[in-house]
């Protein structure tokens, strides 16, 4: 019921990165991770939009305050924050982990193209 919490969490702070460091992101001697920074960024925000929706029609979160229907139980904060780090966090990593092996191939993928064009 809270999992996409912690990916919308990463994905404010990527955001925010992102923006901090535009520049730096666009220099030609970025690092391989850094020029893909934005890759990351969208994946997690269409996780997060996916999560949330899904969420919603399965009626774990609703309009109205308290919002996460857990919370209108007795104990509802405990089993939100075991779902956060037993789902959630497991969830980043995972896709965190899946943008690293992205960017490395596409940087490979790049180079290959770029050696094959001279």
């Amino acid at each position: 019921m809270s999992c996409f919490i912690v990916p919308m969490t990463q994905a404010i702070a990527t955001t925010v990165y992102r923006k901090l460091n535009a520049k730096k992101i666009e220099a030609t001697g970025a690092t391989v991770l850094m020029r893909h920074v934005p890759a990351l960024e969208k994946m997690l925000w269409g996780g997060t939009v996916m999560l949330v929706v899904d969420h919603i029609i399965n009626g774990e979160v609703t309009w109205r305050y308290p919002f996460f229907t857990a919370l209108t139980e007795v104990g509802g904060a405990e089993v939100m924050l075991r779902e956060m780090l037993t789902v959630g966090v497991p969830m980043s990593l995972v896709l965190t982990a899946v943008w690293v092996v992205y960017a490395f191939a596409k940087e490979r993928k790049t180079q290959t193209i770029k050696q094959l064009n001279n």
